[in-house]
C-alpha cells in the first residue's frame, strides 16, 4: 500500500505537471519513472481514458509488491535508464508525459537491511537494487583515498573530504566496515557540532550517488526524455537536493549539462525542451507538515518542442 511504502510528494501538481490536472481524461502513452509504492501511478491512471496507457519502471524488487492490477498498467523491473528500449518493446513511444520522483523511497529508508538509514544501524549496503552491484561496504573497503575524496566533494559536497577518506582508509585496516554505524562511529571525529546528522546525510548521499551512479542514470534518462516524449509532451521532474535539481534545471532550459543555450539567429532558443516554469514548485506548509520528505522536494517542469538536437 501507497501509505506504508511511501507517500506520493506533490500528488495534485504532478498531475497538474503532466497537464492531467481536473477533470480531463486523456489516452496516449505515459511513464512513472519512479514507481515505488504506486501513488503517482495511481492517481495517472485515474486520469486516463480506456486508451491510456501507463509504464512504471523500479529497480527495487520490493516495488513489484505495489503493481496496480489495471489492464493499461505495465510495471518494468529495471532502472529507469534503460526505458527506451522497453518502451519500443512495447509499442509505448512516443510519450505523451513522464514523471520522475527521484531519490530513495520512505520504504528503503525506513527498512534497516537496506542502509539507506543514519536512524538504523544496518548493512551498509544502500544499493537501489539489491540484486545487482557491489554494496556500499564493499566499495568502501577497497576504494583508493583519492576516489573517496573525488565522491566526497562531488556527491556530498563536504569539506576536507580528504580527511574523511584518510580516516575511512586507516580504519578499515582494524576491521572492516560492515554496518551504518560502523561508518558513523569512524567518522564522528570530524562531525562538527549540533549539525551531526545532516553531516551524516551528506556522507551517506555521496556513497548512495556513486554506489547506484544515480546522476548517471539521470543524465541519461534526460537526454533519451528528447527522443521519448511527442512535441507538446510534459516532462516533470522532482528532485531532492542541489545536484539533481542543477542537472534538471540545466537540461529543461538549454538541452544540455553545461547550461550552454543555443539560439538561432533570430535570437530564439534552439532546445529541445521549454521550461513551464521559472522557479521550480515546492510542496506547500501543509504537506511539509504531513510529510517530512516534501520538504527537500523541487518540481521542474518543461514542455517538448518541435527541435531536434
Amino acid at each position: 500500500m501507497t501509505t506504508s511504502y511511501h507517500v506520493p510528494v506533490m500528488l495534485n501538481a504532478s498531475l497538474e505537471a503532466l497537464d492531467l490536472g481536473g477533470d480531463v481524461t486523456r489516452d496516449g502513452s505515459w511513464m512513472d519513472a519512479t514507481f515505488g509504492g504506486g501513488g503517482h501511478s495511481r492517481a495517472i491512471l485515474a486520469k486516463l481514458g480506456p486508451g491510456g496507457r501507463l509504464f512504471g519502471f523500479d529497480q527495487d524488487p520490493d516495488a513489484a509488491a505495489n503493481a496496480l492490477d489495471d489492464p493499461r498498467f505495465i510495471l518494468v523491473a529495471a532502472n529507469f535508464r534503460y526505458a527506451p528500449q522497453f518502451l519500443r518493446a512495447h509499442k509505448g513511444l512516443p510519450l505523451d508525459g513522464l514523471l520522475a520522483d527521484l531519490g530513495v523511497s520512505s520504504h528503503q529508508f525506513d527498512t534497516p537491511e537496506r542502509g539507506f538509514s543514519l536512524r538504523y544501524d544496518g548493512p551498509l549496503d544502500m544499493r537501489m537494487n539489491p540484486g545487482t552491484g557491489e554494496p556500499a561496504s564493499a566499495w568502501l573497503a577497497k576504494a583508493e583515498v583519492s576516489e573517496m575524496t573525488q565522491v566526497f566533494r562531488r556527491y556530498g559536497e563536504l569539506n576536507r573530504p580528504d580527511k574523511l577518506a584518510h580516516r575511512i582508509a586507516s580504519a578499515r585496516q582494524e576491521a572492516p566496515l560492515n554496518t551504518t554505524h560502523d561508518l558513523i562511529r569512524i567518522l564522528s571525529p570530524s562531525a562538527p557540532r549540533g549539525r551531526e546528522n545532516k553531516f551524516y546525510a551528506r556522507i551517506f548521499q555521496a556513497i548512495r550517488i556513486r554506489i547506484n551512479d544515480e546522476l548517471g542514470a539521470l543524465e541519461d534518462l534526460l537526454t533519451q526524455a528528447v527522443g521519448m516524449l511527442k512535441p507538446g509532451g510534459r516532462l516533470a521532474v522532482m528532485s531532492y537536493h542541489s545536484l539533481e535539481d542543477r542537472l534538471v534545471k540545466h537540461f529543461m532550459r538549454s538541452g544540455n549539462f553545461d547550461d550552454d543555450v543555443k539560439r538561432d539567429m533570430k535570437g530564439q532558443i534552439q532546445a529541445p525542451f521549454h521550461p513551464l516554469v521559472r522557479k521550480a514548485i515546492v510542496a506547500d506548509d501543509d504537506e511539509m507538515e504531513t510529510n517530512p520528505r516534501a520538504r527537500s522536494a523541487r518540481l521542474r517542469v518543461a514542455e517538448r518542442t518541435e527541435w531536434m538536437p
